[in-house]
């Protein structure tokens, strides 16, 4: 496969990732692992957990594949292996897919078949997770419940077909493996695409703070439980100790890179943090820094187009533990999609997008040279990338800082679906009510005060409108987002949006419905890393 470098990532038109194109090929339907030089099958696998359900690769979840269609065959290998990564002038020793970050841009038409090799070529496990993809359950990238981790020194290969046009997301589901570079962005094109635009620019951002003066995302997790590393932790040591392990870290492997000389690094949490638009605080880990396309503020991307062009900005949260407030200066922007699926369109100045978030929005270009920000929701940094219409050699400072920003910010709940993308109304068959619990002192993140087991199961059936009330009786926000659905965030006069990850803000519920159309075994989590790690997870099961 030929890697797209970070500056191909901002070019338009895109071509597929990956180099073959098999136009008849057959489809499996099992999972298929390989060494170095051999593929082969395995059985299904069967995680721990209630007989009764729905497991992975049973007939349920394959008759619902067959049912997407089969189309040609887009051939991607991703390898995830410890690399040296060129922020923008600055080097760090991370963990990436294909020595990139972000990794190589994956790009299909709706109806393809999309097979992808992972080679794990890493000191411990790992899978991939198609974040907001409808897909079928073996597929899906959770470690114990829909496929044993990919070990060391193995392949894995992900087959599936991508039903769904959008802007999705690559990323691994072990450990703090995603606070690192391993994350790359999907696009699902539509074959009958309604947008019409002349460029296409795809944004990705992310918090950064591995391999910083000896720092590490399991260090800093370590840092924010009570008793942690620093001797202080979110609870100033008075916590009852570090508490369960992560769930999804391998008890065999290392949990960071290998690096000579390696030592501590500072002490990460953020103890200061607010912000009005999260009602609370921003986050809790003070990130040293914030990067726009795999680039530091300092040396940003660029992205060319004329003056009057109209171009469509695809812009993809793919941080650990923060929200972006997103800009670009002297533009209004207008949200067409989130989280893939259209909405009416709406005009708006600034997006706040949590992690793993996607907006695509339309602008028409001006003419100059325009500071993109993305500013740290309730802390201190910002990304930066620029979009530049003229032959000057000026750009803006790295502390730029749009009008824009403080404007207005249409939120989630007040877009509304395209009628093409509408729920129908229907009273809901089933109705679950869920508490996000735990608290920054204790550091006890779960639901119902439960840490995530993997033999948990919130019971649905096929065919079933279900309501999902989360309830936050936490005092910080957090992101959620469903596997292999996509949510109506329901109001008071109409469905909402189309989405597969929101924000639910303290103190406050948010009441999703969603038809339960994907059989299988579907985990239910806070897109937060470090709340997920330390046990904010679930898992919603069909019942046989």
């Amino acid at each position: 496969m030929q890697k797209p470098s970070r500056r191909t990532l901002l070019s338009a038109p895109f071509a597929a990732a990956g180099a073959g194109l098999l136009a008849a090929c057959s489809d499996s339907d099992s999972p298929s692992r390989s060494g170095p030089q051999h593929t082969a099958r395995t059985a299904a696998f069967v995680p721990q957990g209630p007989k009764g359900f729905v497991n992975p690769s049973d007939p349920e979840v394959l008759a619902a594949e067959r049912k997407r269609g089969s189309g040609p065959v887009r051939m991607v290998t991703f390898t995830a292996a410890e690399s040296m990564l060129d922020l923008g002038g600055r080097s760090v020793h991370s963990w990436a897919y294909n020595e990139s970050v972000p990794g190589p841009l994956v790009r299909v038409t709706a109806g393809d078949v999309l097979s992808l090799t992972v080679s794990n070529r890493l000191a411990e496990k790992t899978t991939l997770h198609a974040h907001g993809v409808r897909l079928r359950c073996d597929m899906d990238g959770a470690p114990d419940l829909t496929q044993p981790p990919i070990e060391p020194g193995t392949d894995f290969v992900y087959r599936f077909v991508a039903a769904h046009p959008g802007t999705y997301l690559f990323h691994s589901h072990v450990g703090m493996q995603p606070d690192r570079a391993l994350y790359a962005p999907f696009i699902v094109d539509d074959p009958k695409e309604p947008l019409a635009y002349d460029k296409e620019w795809v944004v990705v951002l992310d918090d950064w703070v591995d391999d910083i003066d000896g720092s590490d995302p399991e260090q800093v997790l370590d840092q924010l439980k009570p008793g942690g590393s620093m001797g202080m932790g979110m609870g100033m040591g008075m916590g009852p100790g570090h508490g369960s392990p992560s769930p999804h870290r391998s008890a065999k492997a290392p949990s960071a890179p290998s690096k000579s000389k390696k030592r501590m690094g500072p002490d990460r949490v953020l103890r200061d943090s607010h912000s009005s638009m999260l009602h609370g605080e921003g986050g809790n880990v003070a990130y040293p820094h914030y990067l726009a396309n795999g680039r530091l503020r300092t040396d940003p991307s660029v992205f060319r187009c004329n003056p009057g062009d109209r171009v469509r900005i695809r812009l993809i949260n793919a941080g650990s533990e923060t929200a972006f407030r997103v800009a670009l200066g002297d533009h209004a922007m207008t949200v067409t999609h989130t989280d893939g699926y259209p909405v009416q369109h709406t005009k708006t100045d600034a997006l706040l997008i949590g992690m793993a978030e996607r907006y695509d929005v339309l602008v028409t270009a001006k003419d100059g040279v325009f500071p993109l920000v993305a500013l740290a929701e309730g802390k201190k940094g910002k990304a930066l990338a620029i979009l530049r219409t003229n032959k000057g050699r000026n750009l803006p400072a790295p502390d730029a800082r749009p009008n824009e920003l403080d404007r207005e910010v249409v939120p989630a709940r007040r877009l509304l679906p395209a009628e093409s993308v509408r729920m129908d109304d229907r009273v809901p068959d089933r109705d679950l009510r869920i508490r996000i619990t735990g608290t920054m002192e204790r550091y006890d993140w779960g639901f119902d005060h439960k840490p995530y087991d993997v033999r948990q199961r919130h019971a649905v059936r096929a065919g079933e409108r279900v309501r999902l009330t989360l309830i936050n009786a936490t005092d910080m926000w957090h992101p959620m987002h469903l596997h292999g659905h996509t949510f109506s965030v329901t109001g008071l006069n109409s469905a909402g949006a189309r989405k597969d990850t929101t924000i639910v803000l303290p103190h406050r519920k948010l009441v999703l419905d969603f038809d339960a159309d994907n059989p299988g075994l579907w985990m239910l989590h806070c897109h937060n890393q470090y709340h997920s790690e330390s046990g904010m997870m679930t898992v919603l099961g069909y019942q046989k």
